[in-house]
């Protein structure tokens, strides 16, 4: 483990101790015994850690500053004193706890407006999407972006757009041709096989539960049902999107898993050593593989000259200077990379 894991690790365990030593504080026997008459600076220390310290640590381990976080987390902070001092003794610091927790709701009601708008200009979203050459993989988050502001919950709402939008309403569509990445592997296979099991388990599991606990019942009757949706459109996105390219650059995609654009000129290399293909991906490296049952490897792996950025599952996006695809066929995509 490196230098820079060791301390991502310890402000992750740091912020542990903090919460544990707080609730040990307040919810337990223990606390309540080590707890001195005059209780004021003991909660008044707990605020600090919870609404100050315990963020900063936070924002440490997930290295990401910004005053949106670090009023995000501050606000947190406030919401789990609440939670945790008692309110007899929290009660001379409560208008501390309550101007937190209102900026949280401003957060909350600021973020909603993103939302309100991503709906309202949806008919002219749909609209580019029509006229856009791009698949709709891309083009869909391309056009959101166009008339929303770039945004952590517009980008999980665009995500679960895509993933209803495979699994309902793409079945009348025939696959494009192109160079696909799953042909010649199990995965699809192994993801009918995925649906069944769930199947099976919740009529196995469902009605025994329900007798148990209705609202268990339900939430896991949910859950399972997004489960299949969700893998249904996992085999349709992947089916639907072989690799595409255009003038300027290659659109790679897994389904709805993860994409990413990568411009012909920012392409370093190629790597096409058997050596370095089977050994283990490098943490910069993301994937294009359709893993099965066996251990399967690249073909190639495009070394960037600049990291290029990747969407992954829930609109995550994230940044690689490795791109390692395993096609259906290999020798046509080094041509179309070599002819740009």
């Amino acid at each position: 483990m490196n230098v820079i894991q060791k301390g991502k690790y310890l402000w992750l365990l740091i912020l542990s101790l903090i919460l544990v030593s707080n609730y040990m504080l307040y919810q337990t026997a223990v606390g309540a015994e080590v707890l001195p008459p005059e209780t004021n600076p003991v909660v008044l220390g707990s605020l600090i850690d919870l609404v100050i310290i315990g963020p900063l640590f936070f924002m440490l381990y997930r290295k990401k500053f910004s005053i949106k976080t670090a009023v995000l987390f501050a606000a947190a902070g406030c919401i789990i004193a609440r939670l945790l001092i008692p309110s007899h003794l929290l009660g001379p610091y409560a208008t501390i706890t309550w101007v937190g927790i209102g900026a949280e709701a401003a957060l909350v009601l600021f973020e909603l407006l993103f939302v309100i708008a991503f709906f309202r200009y949806l008919p002219n979203i749909i609209q580019k999407v029509k006229t856009s050459a791009l698949p709709v993989i891309f083009s869909f988050p391309k056009a959101v972006d166009h008339y929303v502001k770039n945004n952590p919950i517009i980008h999980v709402i665009c995500s679960e757009f895509l993933v209803f939008y495979y699994a309902l309403f793409t079945w009348k569509k025939t696959p494009p041709n192109g160079i696909t990445l799953h042909k010649k592997s199990n995965f699809i296979a192994f993801q009918i096989m995925m649906i069944h099991a769930i199947i099976v388990e919740t009529l196995a599991i469902h009605w025994w539960l329900h007798e148990k606990s209705i609202v268990i019942s339900i939430i896991l009757l949910i859950l399972n049902i997004y489960s299949v949706i969700f893998l249904i459109a996992s085999i349709q996105s992947i089916r639907l999107n072989p690799i595409y390219t255009d003038e300027k650059a290659l659109y790679v995609s897994f389904g709805i898993l993860k994409r990413v654009k990568i411009n012909f000129q920012d392409i370093e290399s190629i790597v096409e050593d058997p050596v370095v293909l089977k050994s283990k991906l490098e943490k910069d490296t993301i994937d294009f593989i359709a893993k099965d049952f066996e251990q399967v490897y690249p073909d190639m792996i495009l070394k960037m000259k600049n990291p290029v950025k990747a969407t992954l599952f829930m609109g995550i996006q994230k940044e690689y200077s490795k791109v390692a695809i395993k096609s259906d066929d290999p020798e046509k995509l080094k041509a179309v990379i070599f002819a740009k």
